[in-house]
């Protein structure tokens, strides 16, 4: 048994010689051997060697069989009876003088092409003898002469026991002699033309070939073309049993050692897999014809062209079955295994010589290995990569080379992939069904795909997938032509292009199949591994490339990550700048999909398929479970709830977003989108251009929905977080709604304010973000939770047709305000309220009126802003939008004094002074339309307010008088007559008061009570200034210029002057003047008829502001004087009276 250990090793390296082409009757020391194997002692069909052999024992097959027992040196094939015609039919003339020449021509010839069984017994037993004759190591000593001296380990053989030639086997790569190559090249084809000749196969697999019934082992029973099929049978059970298929044998461990011996001892050459070479004959001229034998040139090719429509399928089948042998054992690979020797042994892949088939053996651990050195940075060489490469990309084509695949997959294949075999198609397939896109699949399925992810290694060279690059090939081509073709970048260029015009359907589906996979494990992106492997073995424990580790499986090591990306410089522990920018490239590409996010699918899978099974679209899925915030499970909410607290501090994450609004980032915030750390600051800048021309509707829907995730928590708004996270603590604890947290921290700040506390309890930092905060609430009323709940009913009523933004629904709302719901006309009025005290939360305002507030207001503060804009209301470089909107404010003031902050504080103690019972007839709830103010206009026309109540009064006075819509009594009561009288003057664009003179000319023909009441408290108001009556004033600006320059307004001074002068005929008024003052006398007179005087303040007030004041005031004063003087005599007559009494 000793030479049967040591044949397979001279058979090895016979395999590899067959890179040079069998030279057929031209190499003298070939011929000269076989000649030396035919001398008389050791006849072919005679004892000897032989018998070793139990198949060589039966020889009775006729005596035509039989070959003479003494022969000439010369002995030839061609001269025996039994063989001469069927090699003078297949055989060219010239190799009929050369016995291997012949033998080889007969052993190759076509499967349907017959042999008569006496030749093929006779050729057997010829090649039976020249492989076990001792004489070979006497011609191997001649023809490798030169050889063996160089070689030491070889001249120390001992001759005669056959070890010689091992030997030389052993050492081929060192032979450079070409005698000697030819020689053991041409024996090696001999050899492997029938497996009964290696020597000890037999023995080992005899049990198992029968078990199997893969033929006979009795000579004769099979020709010699047929012999080729054990050996494919015996693959085949091996392959078999491999993948625990039903009904698998398990064949012996000595015979599988043999089995993948002789894998490995063919890989040299195809024509050495009898099996194969023969179903591949023809397949090898048509696709390979140029290809040269040798060193597995051939089946390379052939592996290449597996997958062709023009490949027979038997063929197919026997190169299915060499890979899954390569698969198990990479030896079997002659050119993986020469490439790859000094890298295996370098990085210590190599497999335990003592344990054939040990798990180092397998071409997923080589893979794995030096996969792991090139990744970690090592040198490959070049050509080992190429190898590694080629069987890396058969790994994706074919998923049968994998057995974990076949075991564990077989009922998803079964089910869902059956038939797509070709091209990578079934795999691909499975990974759809991993991804959740076609049912459930099986954990040991799903994590069999996962192995062959990262043995295939896709992510480093997208042609390694060639379902992926088939159906991508057109995108690369032109959204990604500016990237090294195989550059890793490929990938990722790709990804960036997902839902985009230039992406096709096919390729879309092909890459997140593909990414699924990859975003299961960090370090399938090579890119990621290369910038980060440093900081996750610093922060996240990790161990080598090919190493895993339960405690940190590699689904989690991506999340260690990114949770250490945006830590501040305080928090510690950050990643490298490097590895940052690639753990937000790969955070960007998984917001593109919910299933790229592994811990997100596999915490949320419940909640997407309750809340978004109808959310199908790209990025819908991340968009519903924020939606649903609160409904979601305790895990799910937590992790959407980190993953939209990342966004807020870099927006870039969303990059359908990002892409929906390049227009608008490239016109207006292309400075902050260029920052490498994004700190909140590109969302505020969108937020703040969500209504600029390049905003379109996707970016728009986009921001706004951010915006409303944000109000579900303070934590979502990365600025407001970062400036108020201590103050939230310590003021409002146990808040987490953003909008509370703000309502929270705006009480405080304006209670704070308001009683004018020494110290704010709220920080500098976090006021001035709460203001940006507010604002932007302002900005939409869904933004206000409690707002939009309570208006929704009139939102759909009274402001169906108007858009959210730009506080346009808010707006509606305020202007149909008599009309809404109770509950939502409360918080409309606070709502109001707040915003009458700070006018810099009233978005439309501050809109519109943008530049008008820059063009005055540049000095007032914020809380003085509409004042300031009231002040310059009508300056000829007032927008005509702007004039509009504070006119709109001022209706809105006037309607009730509590949205009048200035009014309410300077009639603080007027007001319950003067008009209490108004108060308390109104409950808290409700408007007062007007009447608190109307009651302090009296109180102004009676002179009894005081000084800073009477000077708002006098403001609002002026201002109602040009624009009757700043009388909320007014415009109460007299609508209908307003639109019956003074249409005309309505309609006017520019209110200038002629709506009021109009009342005023036609009080006699007012009908309703309510509207003459109001006309009349007009004039009576008029009396007490004349800047109240501007229809009067401007007819009077002369003559109040010439006749009472010095004398100061109010209280009916300056109208007084005018009556006087009226009544001075040395005094000529101008016409107009003289016309309106005598007007307004006799509406005067009239006025007093219908509407007497309730008191004595009125009395009096109306003989003070009377044209005939000093009439009454003498008849008046006469009249005193008569009553003092007949008090004088009365009291007289009165006490003489009492004293006459008294005396009696």
């Amino acid at each position: 048994m000793a030479d049967c250990i040591r044949v397979p090793l001279l058979l090895v390296l016979m395999c590899i010689l067959l890179s040079v082409h069998p030279i057929r009757g031209e190499n003298n020391f070939v011929a000269k051997a076989a000649v030396k194997a035919d001398n008389p002692q050791n006849p072919p069909g005679g004892p000897g060697p032989a018998a070793v052999n139990p198949g060589a024992a039966e020889r009775n097959l006729g005596a035509g069989a039989s070959l003479p027992r003494r022969r000439s040196a010369g002995w030839k094939l061609a001269e025996e009876a039994v063989c001469r015609e069927d090699l003078t039919r297949l055989c060219p003339k010239h190799s009929w003088n050369n016995n291997l020449a012949l033998l080889e021509c007969l052993q190759d010839r076509k499967e349907e092409t017959e042999i008569a069984a006496e030749c093929n017994h006779l050729l057997w037993n010829y090649k039976l003898n020249l492989t076990t004759d001792s004489k070979f190591e006497s011609v191997a000593v001649e023809v490798c002469k030169t050889t063996i001296s160089q070689i030491k380990e070889c001249a120390a053989e001992e001759l005669g026991k056959g070890y010689l030639v091992s030997c030389l086997v052993d050492h081929r790569g060192n032979i450079s002699d070409y005698q000697c190559n030819q020689y053991i090249t041409k024996m090696t084809s001999i050899v492997f033309s029938d497996y009964r000749l290696i020597c000890g196969f037999m023995d080992k697999c005899r049990d198992d070939i029968n078990t199997l019934h893969c033929g006979s082992i009795s000579t004769g029973e099979k020709d010699v073309h047929s012999q080729g099929e054990v050996i494919a049978c015996l693959e085949k059970g091996l392959v078999r049993e491999a993948e625990e298929q039903p009904g698998a044998h398990a064949i012996k461990e000595e015979c599988k050692k043999s089995i993948m011996r002789v894998a490995e001892l063919s890989s040299d050459d195809f024509h050495l897999d009898r099996y194969l070479y023969f179903a591949c004959r023809e397949d090898r001229e048509r696709f390979c014809e140029n290809t040269l034998a040798g060193e597995g040139r051939v089946y390379k090719c052939l592996f290449n062209h597996k997958f062709e429509e023009a490949m027979s399928e038997r063929c197919r089948e026997a190169l299915t079955t060499r890979q899954k042998l390569i698969a198990q054992d990479y030896k079997v690979s002659y050119s993986l295994a020469k490439a790859c020797k000094s890298d295996l042994r370098k990085y210590r892949c190599s497999a335990d010589s003592s344990m054939p088939r040990a798990r180092e053996a397998r071409l997923s651990y080589l893979l794995l290995c030096l996969e792991s050195a090139v990744h970690r940075g090592r040198v490959v060489s070049g050509e080992c990569q190429g190898e590694m490469m080629d069987y890396r990309r058969m790994l994706m084509e074919d998923f049968s080379l994998s057995p974990e695949i076949v075991l564990h997959c077989r009922s998803e294949i079964e089910g869902h992939c059956s038939g797509l075999h070709r091209k990578g198609r079934t795999l691909h397939c499975l990974m759809r069904v991993g991804r959740g896109d076609m049912g459930a699949i099986e954990p040991n399925c799903q994590r069999a795909l996962q192995n062959l992810m990262q043995e295939a290694d896709p992510g480093a060279d997208y042609r390694i997938d060639r379902a992926l690059n088939e159906a991508c090939e057109s995108v690369i081509q032109t959204a990604c032509k500016h990237i090294r073709n195989g550059d890793p970048m490929i990938l990722s260029c790709l990804m960036e292009h997902l839902y985009t015009d230039k992406m096709v359907e096919d390729c879309e589906h092909r890459l997140l199949e593909l990414q699924y996979f990859i975003a299961r494990d960090w370090k399938l992106d090579p890119i990621l591994y290369k910038k980060c492997q440093g900081d996750a073995a610093r922060l996240c424990h990790t161990h080598g490339w090919n190493e895993t580790s339960e405690m940190m499986p590699p689904g989690t090591i991506f999340s260690c990550l990114y949770r250490h990306a945006y830590r501040s410089v305080e928090q510690g522990r950050r990643l490298s700048r490097d590895c940052k920018v690639e753990v937000q490239r790969i955070l960007h590409q998984r917001a593109l999909d919910v299933k790229l996010d592994p811990e997100l699918q596999r915490l949320c899978m419940t909640d997407l398929g309750k809340w978004c099974s109808e959310k199908t679209e790209a990025g819908q899925e991340l968009e519903c479970l924020q939606d649903h915030l609160e409904d979601l499970v305790s895990d799910c909410r937590d992790v959407v709830g980190n993953l939209t607290e990342l966004e807020s501090e870099d927006i870039q994450i969303e990059a359908l977003l990002m892409r929906a609004c390049e227009p608008v980032i490239q016109a207006h915030c292309h400075e902050v989108a260029d920052n490498q750390i994004d700190t909140g600051d590109l969302m505020d800048c969108l937020v703040q251009n969500k209504h600029q021309k390049e905003m379109n509707e996707k970016c728009a829907v986009g921001v706004t929905h951010f915006q409303l995730i944000q109000i579900k928590d303070f934590r979502f708004s990365y600025k407001f977080k970062t400036a108020c996270k201590e103050d939230v603590l310590k003021l409002c604890p146990n808040i987490k709604k953003k909008v509370d947290v703000v309502i929270c921290l705006s009480t405080t700040v304006r209670n704070d304010t308001l009683q004018d506390a020494k110290e704010q309890r709220v920080s500098v930092k976090c006021r001035k973000q709460l203001r940006v905060e507010e604002v932007e609430m302002s900005e939409d009323i869904r933004l206000e939770p409690e707002l939009y709940e309570s208006c929704k009913q009139d939102i759909n009523k009274l402001c169906q047709n108007v858009a959210f933004g730009n506080a346009q629904v808010i707006e509606c709302l305020k202007e149909n305000k008599r009309d809404l719901t109770q509950r939502c006309h409360q918080r409309i009025f606070k709502l109001q309220e707040v915003e009458m005290v700070d006018p810099e939360l009233d978005y439309q305002l501050m809109r519109v009126c943008k530049h008008m507030i820059r063009r005055f207001c540049t000095e007032s503060e914020g809380k003085n802003v509409l004042q300031c804009l009231k002040q310059n209301k009508n300056s000829e470089l007032m927008d005509p939008k702007c004039k509009q909107m504070i006119t709109k404010r001022q209706i809105t003031q006037n309607t009730d004094y509590r949205l009048n902050p200035v009014l309410r504080k300077a009639c603080k103690a007027d007001i319950p002074k003067f008009c209490q019972p108004i108060l308390n007839r109104a409950t808290a709830d409700t408007e007062l339309e007007g009447q608190v103010i109307s009651c302090l206009k009296l109180k102004y026309a009676d002179q009894r307010l005081s000084p800073d109540c009477e000077d708002q009064i006098r403001v609002i006075l002026q201002e109602s008088a040009l624009d009757y819509r700043l009388d909320p009594q007014l415009q109460l009561h007299c609508t209908q007559e307003i639109s019956r009288l003074c249409p005309e003057e309505a309609a006017a664009q520019e209110q200038t008061g002629q709506v009021e003179e109009c009342l005023k000319v036609n009080l006699l023909k007012i009908k309703q009570e309510g509207c003459k009441k109001e006309v009349l408290n007009m004039l009576k108001e008029s009396k007490a200034d004349i800047f109240v009556d501007p229809v009067l004033h401007t007819a009077c600006a002369l003559d109040i210029k010439h006749q009472c320059a010095a004398i100061p307004p109010g209280k009916g001074r300056q109208m007084s002057c005018l009556m006087e002068a009226l009544q001075d005929k040395r005094v000529r008024l101008q016409p107009e003047c003289k016309k309106r003052l005598q007007d307004r006398i006799d509406m005067w007179s009239y006025a007093a008829k219908v509407a007497p005087a309730e008191g004595f303040s009125d009395l009096a007030m109306q003989v003070m502001t009377s044209p005939s004041k000093n009439y009454i005031l003498t008849v008046i004063g006469a009249g005193v004087a008569l009553l003092f003087l007949m008090g004088l005599l009365c009291g007289r007559f009165t006490k003489r009276v009492t004293q006459e009494l008294k005396d009696r």
